[in-house]
C-alpha cells in the first residue's frame, strides 16, 4: 500500500523527512495525515514520528536551515517550520505512567511500541517518505471497513486517557460506517468509565463537541452518546431525537445542530457570540415568530431556526417558510427615527419605531416608509 498525497511529495515535507533520514533516523508521517490520504480526505496536519531525540531534531533542524520550535519538548515534540508550513516532529514514545489525560511517558526506538499507545487502530498508521505505509497494529483492515476501533483494551485506552471517550464517537461520526453501528467493545466501556469525563476541562470537551456536531451526520454518533449516558454529562438536558431531522433538513452549523438538542450547554465553554447565536436559534425554533421575521431579526441563521423548528415538531421542512425567511433577511426596514421627528421623541420615539417594525414584519415588508408612518400617527 502506498500514498502519494501532494501533501507528501511537496518540497517543504520531503525537507523535513530527509533531514532526518539523512542522519539515519526514521522519518513516519503518522496519524491523521496518513489516515485522511488512505481516505481521499483532506490533510491539514502533518506529524511525523521518529526515533530522533527532540534535542537532536532541534540540532538537525537547525543544521538544516529550517525552524525548530520547542512546542513540548518533554513529551517529545518539537514543531519544525519549513517555507511557513509546521510539522509536529515527534519521538516514538511508551507510556510509563498515565494519569487520565496526561501521560508519563519514555522515549522509544520501537514503531510498535509507539503505534500501541495510540488511541484506535486507524490513527496507528505509519508512511515513509516514498509512500508507503506501515502498519504495525493491522489498522488498515479496521480503515477499509470505516470500523474505528480502540487499541488492545477499550478500557485501558480510556482510562490512559478520557478525552478518548469524547473522540471516540467524534471519529465514528467522521470515519465510521454507518451500515457497522459502533464497535459494541468500544461503546461498553465508553459508558462505563464515562465518570471519568469530569476530570476533562469544558475546553476540551466543547472543541471535541463542536467537532463532533460538524461531521457530515452525527446523528447515529449522538444517539449512541445518549444510550450511553455520555450526552447527559456533557449536555444535560439535552435531547438526540431531533438532531437526525434536523440534519437531514439540511442544519449543517454545528451551533444549529446543538440548538436541536437542547440541554444546558454551560460546560461546553462556548464564546459569548456562540451563546448568543446558539440562544438566537434555539428561542426562534421553539417559539412562533413567522419566518419573514425571523429572517430579518436573524438573517442567514433564521433558516436554521426554521431547520431545528420542524425538527423539534416532527413535521416536514416547508420550503415556504425557508423563502418567507430569505425575503426577510434581504429587506430593509424603511423607516428610520428621523422621519418620525419632531412629532415624536425619547421613549415615545423608540416605542414607535417598535411598533413600526412589528407591523412591516407583519405585512411581509410590504408597508413603505409613507404607509408606515401614516399608520403610526394615527395610532
Amino acid at each position: 500500500m502506498k500514498i502519494e498525497d501532494d501533501w507528501l511529495t511537496a518540497a517543504t515535507t520531503q525537507a523535513v523527512m530527509a533531514m532526518l533520514d539523512d542522519a539515519g533516523f526514521r522519518a513516519l508521517a503518522v496519524g491523521g495525515c496518513v489516515r485522511n490520504a488512505l481516505l481521499g480526505a483532506p490533510v491539514s496536519d502533518i506529524d511525523i514520528a521518529t526515533d530522533a531525540h527532540p534535542k537532536r531534531v532541534v540540532e538537525l533542524a537547525e543544521g538544516a536551515g529550517l525552524k525548530p520550535v520547542p512546542t513540548g519538548m518533554a513529551h517529545g515534540t518539537v514543531t519544525v517550520v519549513a517555507d511557513g508550513i509546521p510539522h509536529e516532529i515527534t519521538t516514538f514514545r511508551r507510556d510509563v505512567e498515565t494519569h487520565g489525560r496526561h501521560a508519563t511517558v519514555a522515549f522509544s526506538d520501537d514503531v510498535a511500541e509507539d503505534a500501541a499507545r495510540r488511541d484506535f487502530t486507524m490513527n496507528a498508521l505509519y508512511a515513509d517518505a516514498a509512500g508507503h505505509v506501515i502498519d504495525p497494529l493491522g489498522g488498515l483492515s479496521d480503515l477499509r471497513a470505516r470500523h474505528v476501533r480502540f487499541i488492545g483494551t477499550p478500557a485501558d485506552r480510556i482510562t490512559e486517557d478520557y478525552l478518548r471517550i469524547l473522540r471516540f464517537f467524534r471519529f465514528t461520526a467522521w470515519y465510521g460506517d454507518p451500515a457497522l453501528g459502533l464497535d459494541a467493545e468500544g461503546l461498553a466501556a465508553c459508558a462505563a468509565h464515562a465518570e471519568g469525563l469530569e476530570r476533562l476541562s469544558a475546553e476540551r470537551i466543547g472543541h471535541e463537541m463542536r467537532r463532533l456536531l460538524a461531521a457530515p451526520d452525527p446523528a447515529l454518533a449522538v444517539a449512541a452518546m445518549a444510550q450511553a449516558g455520555i450526552l447527559a454529562r456533557v449536555l444535560p438536558g439535552a435531547d438526540a431525537t431531533a438532531l437526525g431531522p434536523a440534519v437531514h433538513h439540511g442544519a449543517s452549523d454545528w451551533i444549529a445542530r446543538l440548538a436541536a438538542l437542547g440541554g444546558d450547554a454551560s460546560g461546553l465553554r462556548l464564546s459569548k457570540l456562540e451563546a448568543r447565536q446558539l440562544d438566537e436559534i434555539a428561542t426562534a425554533a421553539r417559539d412562533g415568530t413567522v419566518p419573514f421575521a425571523l429572517g430579518d431579526a436573524l438573517g442567514a441563521r433564521a433558516a436554521d431556526a426554521l431547520r431545528v423548528r420542524a425538527a423539534l415538531m416532527g413535521a416536514p421542512l416547508d420550503t415556504r417558510n425557508l423563502e418567507a425567511a430569505a425575503r426577510g433577511a434581504a429587506a430593509r426596514f424603511p423607516l428610520a427615527a428621523k422621519d418620525l421627528m419632531p412629532d415624536l421623541s425619547g421613549p415615545d420615539l423608540g416605542a414607535a419605531l417598535a411598533r413600526a417594525r412589528t407591523l412591516w414584519r407583519a405585512s411581509e415588508g410590504r408597508l413603505d416608509r409613507g404607509a408606515l408612518k401614516a399608520r403610526l400617527l394615527e395610532e
